[in-house]
């Protein structure tokens, strides 16, 4: 897989802040529901690999070592929904709920 976060990859992620790492995420998260819906699952594809991208990014975070087993349940969860076989039970609306609080609050803290 093409890394498609470059500059984020290089360093610059880490200087966010956990909140706006996971607002980053949620936003791809969007994207590549929204382009599911719109039944483009190469758009929807690539949103979902950008967003397991960042999310790796987040998981190599030292400053995250606390949340790594919500992280990393949260990638497994995704992968099932998105591409397996939903075993989880999740939905758009669940996917939006949860990441709709990182993203009120990565904009409360501006």
């Amino acid at each position: 897989m093409t890394i498609q976060h470059q500059e984020l990859a290089d360093g610059r992620w880490q200087k966010l802040s956990f909140l706006e790492q996971m607002a980053n995420i949620a936003s791809e998260i969007e994207r590549t529901l929204i382009w599911r819906a719109k039944n483009n699952a190469d758009y929807s594809q690539r949103a979902f690999e950008r967003a397991l991208e960042l999310l790796d990014l987040t998981l190599e975070d030292p400053k995250n070592t606390r949340r790594l087993k919500e992280l990393t349940r949260v990638r497994e969860a995704a992968t099932d929904f998105f591409f397996g076989e939903n075993k989880f039970q999740s939905s758009d609306v669940l996917w939006r709920k949860y990441f709709s609080a990182f993203t009120y609050a990565a904009r409360r803290n501006f």
